[in-house]
């Protein structure tokens, strides 16, 4: 058996040139330090977030009526300023939520559920803000409170 010689053709050179460019260009892009790092609590970026989902097998209709950091009512939470995340049921599908060290922020909200019709978040005197959802469907013209897990952006 006669053996058969590797020819080298100029894709193949370009091709590995091309690859150790893109290597080594990661490699320096990794290596490399942040100028200046991103403050966490700045005006734009995201402050807080809750997911209020209630304690397990109780329900969210079974939060307290003062503010409370059970760990247990949350899905997820966060705070930039690294201070914990409260909340307390403020009413048939209202809850007001608590970022310490945080006010004056814009609130979005949002239903962890396909049923609620609208949601609403509203900052609070006691730094607070109001989440209020409600359902699809009237009941004497008015969208009937929903106790369902939701979540809350503050930014």
């Amino acid at each position: 058996m006669g053996s058969r010689r590797f020819r080298v053709s100029p894709a193949l050179v370009v091709a590995g040139v091309a690859l150790l460019f893109a290597l080594g260009g990661s490699a320096f892009a990794v290596g490399q330090k942040v100028a200046a790092p991103q403050q966490r609590c700045q005006a734009g970026a995201v402050r807080a977030l809750a997911v209020v989902t209630g304690v397990p097998r109780q329900g969210i209709e079974n939060i307290p009526d003062t503010y409370t950091a059970n760990p247990a009512a949350f899905d997820r939470r966060f705070n930039c300023t690294g201070k914990g995340v409260q909340v307390k049921r403020a009413g048939s599908g209202q809850w007001d939520v608590r970022f310490p060290g945080i006010s004056g922020a814009s609130c979005l909200a949002s239903s962890m559920s396909t049923q609620a019709g609208s949601i609403s978040c509203v900052p609070q005197a006691d730094g607070g803000y109001r989440v209020s959802l409600r359902g699809t469907g009237t009941i004497e013209n008015q969208l009937p409170p929903m106790n369902v897990p939701f979540l809350v952006v503050i930014v």
